[in-house]
């Protein structure tokens, strides 16, 4: 049984939509940086769906850039979020916001 690209790219727009959602409706660093990664995966597998489908090795290519740099800013997000959680004792947005200025 094959399934077809269209049913990957389904699940990318669904998977996206979530991380959106959850960037949109959470206030933790935490998990907002979780819907990050979320929605940057779901563009990955519309890449390699796209790719299959067209029979290109380029998706693929551009996803192994993209998890490169995403393991890059897992890497620097987390510390960041991590040393503030340690100075603050919350990793709340509404309360980090008064670090502007």
């Amino acid at each position: 049984m094959i399934v077809e690209p269209g049913w990957y790219m389904a699940l990318a727009a669904a998977l996206f939509l979530i991380g959106a959602m959850g960037m949109l409706l959470r206030r933790n660093a935490l998990v907002m940086f979780m819907c990050i990664e979320l929605m940057l995966n779901a563009v990955n597998l519309t890449l390699i769906a796209a790719g299959r489908a067209l029979n290109d090795l380029n998706g693929q290519v551009a996803v192994f850039f993209i998890l490169v740099v995403a393991a890059a800013e897992v890497v620097v997000g987390l510390a960041i979020i991590v040393s503030i959680f340690r100075l603050r004792a919350t990793a709340s947005v509404d309360e980090l916001s008064e670090l502007k200025g």
